[in-house]
């Protein structure tokens, strides 16, 4: 089916966007794919997601992408990518400079791959915006992972949430905060960071002044470490936050206090403790997303 597919849109103009997801293609069909795609010049976003790729299929598109100069939107979650796959795919990253959009996201990539795929993110030179979610990097890959954020200088949306982070990764990443001025958004939820964790992502904070979005909810960094987080900003008069989402736990009196002068300090700030989960399903939309309002107060989740 994927070989028929593929070669009625071989010369195919009028096709710009493609939707395959869920529709178990695996290696050979991702393989047809890929040949077409080396051809077709026209098609700029697809989705390949949830097709039990793997390695075969990783190594098709990644070849391709060495040769497609026109995908801008590549979705690939959920196609059981290990390791293996990850240095085939990583040569992509490398050398391709158009797609601006990559869901890696809901894989089986480990360290390994967190040490290749974050040499790759140093060098690329395309990418706006990347989810690496649900994956299985921890301590020694996350930390190759943010390093390669650190040196990159174009992606400005970086999602790496349900990971395994740890403190380690989190320390790696408040590195990468200091040295990135582009970056504008980063979901860290679900890692777990505790407060010696959050207290590395703060000191990035610190520094940082072009974040405009960041993400910490489920996360153990209890109060001392979400305090760490509200000192960070207050020592930063430059800083760009514009939401923050800090994990749902008891204030106590000092988180309060800070709490309220952040708020005075920062008026428009977005401050959340649990986050808004309308925010965290897969099908909002970017514009859903840059209509949020930017206030504080008789909201739900907001910090009161």
């Amino acid at each position: 089916g994927a070989k028929a597919l593929a070669l009625s849109l071989m010369a195919d103009t009028s096709i710009l966007t493609l939707d395959l997801s869920d529709n178990w293609l695996q290696g050979e069909g991702a393989a047809a794919i890929a040949e077409m795609l080396k051809e077709n010049g026209y098609v700029s976003a697809i989705d390949l997601s949830d097709n039990k790729l793997g390695v075969e299929g990783a190594k098709a598109f990644s070849t391709m992408l060495l040769e497609n100069t026109t995908i801008v939107s590549l979705q690939l979650s959920g196609n059981e990518f290990d390791d293996h796959a990850a240095e085939y795919l990583a040569a992509a990253i490398t050398a391709n400079s158009k797609v601006e959009i990559l869901d890696l996201s809901y894989n089986m990539f480990g360290d390994k791959a967190g040490e290749i795929l974050g040499m790759a993110i140093a060098e690329n030179t395309g990418l706006k915006e990347l989810k690496i979610s649900w994956n299985h990097f921890h301590s020694q890959g996350a930390a190759a992972l943010a390093k390669g954020l650190g040196a990159n200088i174009f992606l400005k949306v970086l999602d790496v949430s349900y990971n395994g982070f740890g403190n380690s990764g989190a320390a790696a990443l408040g590195d990468a905060l200091k040295a990135n001025n582009v970056l504008e958004e980063l979901n860290v939820s679900n890692n777990r960071i505790s407060v010696e964790g959050a207290l590395h992502i703060a000191a990035g904070l610190k520094e940082n002044k072009t974040l405009k979005r960041l993400n910490m909810t489920r996360n153990p960094m209890q109060s001392e470490g979400c305090c760490g987080v509200l000192k960070a900003l207050q020592a930063n008069s430059g800083t760009g936050i514009e939401i923050l989402d800090l994990p749902d736990i008891p204030v106590n009196k000092e988180l309060a206090e800070l709490c309220d002068a952040v708020k005075i300090l920062f008026p428009n700030l977005l401050l959340r403790r649990g986050g808004n989960m309308k925010l965290q399903r897969k099908s909002q939309s970017k514009v859903e997303l840059q209509t949020q309002p930017k206030v504080v107060g008789n909201s739900q989740n907001a910090v009161a």
